[in-house]
């Protein structure tokens, strides 16, 4: 019941559609849609023919999905410059070599994916869900905890207290996750104060930047777990905290039983089952 948002479904103009629309009704010799200052409503005419084109696009749209996905040849992944940069680049490999003929291509970017207009297959998406027309599969709760290098660490008596954390360099210190912990520590942070600190944008910059020795991150422990294990990143505080957020692989509901969809999906779930660690031992209440 709006023509501006079918505009921009249809990539068209709103005088296109309207335009369209008009020319329909003409050649019908019946009025679809009753024009009002609020909008547009369905004549009678329209609300007895919604029903079977609903159907009929719907069936149109199905074919073209199938044809798409008779296309083995390549599997395009879209998902955030974090996850990509911190596992996905380092295992998708794994995915290509069980098949062989088959091309993968990663897209790392951190717009939504709009399944109708891109030419992506799956994406890997941070959020709380649903989303409506997509199948959707949680791959693990996003926590966060700060970390730093052990040799930042060192230089500030080897243990750092939440308290003491404000008087240090945060990175990215108005990030919404640093007043979240702090406050489940016990530390109130005024989240209208402009701190001082390197700005990054991307998680995957931050725990660089951690790494390199420029201060403290609020990092997720799963996306870090092989730069702890090696010693390059280490855990201020047990505690674990989060928004409720998770990691979803997520695709149009209608392509779940596309061959190399399935395939995909099977081997994502395992390879996150079999590595997935809660890191610290306290997990804050939400």
């Amino acid at each position: 019941m709006n023509f501006t948002a079918a505009a921009n479904e249809l990539g068209m103009t709103q005088a296109a559609v309207s335009y369209q629309v008009k020319l329909l009704e003409e050649k019908l010799g019946i009025a679809l849609f009753r024009r009002d200052g609020r909008g547009v409503q369905l004549t009678p005419a329209g609300e007895r023919i919604q029903p079977q084109l609903e159907r009929a696009f719907d069936a149109l749209d199905g074919a073209f999905a199938r044809l798409r996905a008779e296309s083995e040849s390549t599997m395009t992944v879209s998902t955030t410059q974090t996850f990509a940069n911190t596992w996905l680049a380092w295992k998708l490999g794994g995915f290509q070599m069980e098949n062989p003929g088959m091309a993968v291509r990663l897209i790392a970017i951190d717009t939504i994916t709009d399944f109708a207009k891109d030419e992506v297959d799956v994406a890997i998406r941070a959020g709380r869900g649903p989303w409506p027309g997509l199948a959707r599969h949680l791959l693990f709760q996003v926590y966060f905890t700060p970390m730093c290098s052990p040799e930042f660490l060192a230089r500030h008596g080897g243990q750092i207290a939440p308290e003491d954390i404000l008087k240090l360099p945060m990175i990215s210190p108005n990030d919404v996750w640093w007043p979240h912990w702090l406050r489940e520590a016990g530390v109130e942070m005024d989240e209208s104060e402009i701190r001082p600190g390197v700005r990054l944008d991307v998680q995957a910059h931050e725990g660089h930047a951690a790494m390199a020795g420029q201060g403290v991150a609020m990092l997720t422990p799963f996306l870090w777990r092989n730069d702890i294990a090696r010693g390059r990143l280490v855990y201020l505080s047990d505690r674990l905290s989060t928004r409720g957020y998770g990691y979803w692989l997520v695709y149009p509901e209608e392509r779940r039983s596309v061959p190399k969809i399935k395939r995909f999906r099977e081997w994502l779930l395992q390879a996150i089952g079999s590595e997935h660690s809660d890191g610290p031992r306290t997990i804050a209440p939400d």
